[in-house]
């Protein structure tokens, strides 16, 4: 794979490169109109998206940080983008342009003041890996092997520019409106200010593992103080193949069931009893070893639950509170989905759009056992977010919806249940944690 030389670092580069972009998206545009008078709509739209979401992409993985950050949460949205674009973002996950040696090893002195075959007996730099934020490097120490995650130069500092860059997209895409918006801009960006803090991360991460260790059939590795610092993590190197790579091809359906259950397991022990929970459910977080046990990696995105959130959106999934209006409405306010402002037709259109949805959305926890497996499921989540998504009616309204949490919460439980039906995990004990 090509490696970069440069990031752009400042503002005015890092908006250029934007704008260069929306120039090409421009043109992207006349083709459209140009392929509409001689090609149906559905093939003009369709080569529109692909255009549009190769030209974004591109323009994504060479900034790095925060904007592939977004493109990345924007990948486990199957159920809003077009294929298109869930198929090019989706390589923010695990496929990217990595830095240069020479420009690995500039960065690794600048963060650690050490060339880092001061620190390592062998240190490569060529990457094995590079994502939106860091990408990672093996190193050898005293016969022992380390993946060795180094953070992109500029990241940290150009999160604010960035965000700023992508709202007005992400306004017009998820129909955001009203004063208090910027709440959920400001989640996004604490969020992603939390990540680029290694230190933070080698914390949370000893954390996890130390509560979690515990879950059959799930390892972590271990995280090194004294190899680490504020933009350099090291930890150990985890032999394994990433979840969807395992996944096209495993035949066997004893093995997806225990590393379902495993993955289950592990997310409702965080929720339920630390009320911190590894937001970041991608493929590229997680590992089948040899051993057929499944690897959690990368503990940056950690989404703490407080209890007025936890509690009435927990409450909201019983089958009981759904079948009850008094109390469906009531959780509703109090989530913030709701508001004492919203005019009748407002709540009306809310209260039956949220009911539908999360009448399926929380079918897993109306039972015992659950099969992720099985495709019905997933194509009428599928079909109701399309749904939504085309709703004139809902464009015509304050999209502005929902406790800040939410963000979060609901990425956690789509990444969740996508890794699941990936998984193809059949009778999966939903409370099997609470015997753990």
């Amino acid at each position: 794979m090509k490696t970069i030389d440069s990031i752009p670092i400042s503002k005015i580069s890092r908006a250029s490169k934007l704008v260069t972009t929306g120039a090409k998206v421009g043109v992207n545009y006349l083709k459209y109109y140009g392929d509409k008078m001689v090609k149906s709509e559905e093939i003009a739209k369709e080569r529109l998206n692909q255009n549009n979401a190769e030209d974004i992409y591109d323009s994504l993985k060479r900034l790095k940080g925060s904007a592939l950050k977004v493109a990345q949460m924007l990948s486990m949205e199957k159920s809003i983008l077009p294929k298109a674009y869930v198929e090019k973002f989706s390589l923010s996950q695990f496929s990217v342009p990595p830095l240069s040696p020479p420009l690995v090893v500039k960065t690794f002195k600048k963060y650690f003041g050490k060339h880092p075959e001061e620190l390592f007996d062998t240190f490569n730099a060529t990457s094995v890996n590079a994502a939106s934020i860091g990408q990672v490097h093996i190193a050898d120490k005293n016969g022992k092997k380390f993946a060795v995650k180094i953070q992109y130069p500029g990241v940290a500092e150009s999160i604010a520019s960035d965000l700023a860059l992508v709202k007005p997209v992400a306004i017009k895409m998820f129909n955001i409106k009203g004063k208090d918006s910027d709440k959920y801009f400001k989640e996004v960006e604490d969020k992603l200010t939390e990540e680029t803090n290694y230190k933070l991360e080698v914390e949370q991460s000893k954390a996890v593992v130390e509560a979690c260790k515990h879950i059959p059939n799930l390892r972590f590795p271990n995280y090194y103080d004294e190899l680490s610092s504020e933009r350099i993590i090291t930890m150990d190197y985890m032999e394994g193949e990433h979840l969807s790579e395992f996944a096209s091809h495993n035949t066997d359906k004893s093995l997806s069931t225990k590393l379902g259950q495993a993955l289950w397991d592990f997310y409702m022990f965080q929720i339920h009893n630390l009320r911190k929970v590894h937001a970041d459910p991608h493929p590229g977080n997680f590992l089948i070893s040899d051993e057929g046990e499944l690897i959690a990696l990368d503990f940056g995105c950690m989404k703490a639950i407080p209890d007025e959130f936890y509690v009435p959106y927990f409450e909201l999934a019983k089958k009981e509170s759904l079948e009850d209006p008094e109390i469906f409405t009531k959780k509703m306010y109090e989530l913030e989905i709701l508001r004492k402002e919203d005019t009748k037709e407002e709540i009306e259109f809310f209260s039956d759009m949220f009911h539908e949805l999360l009448s399926l959305f929380t079918q897993p926890f109306h039972n015992e056992t659950f099969d992720f497996s099985d495709p019905e499921f997933f194509n009428k989540v599928g079909e109701m977010g399309q749904k939504y998504s085309k709703s004139t009616e809902l464009r015509n309204m304050n999209g502005n919806r929902g406790s800040k949490h939410f963000i979060y919460i609901n990425r956690t439980f789509f990444g969740l249940y996508n890794l699941m039906f990936d998984l193809k995990a059949e009778k999966i004990k939903i409370n099997n944690f609470i015997n753990l």
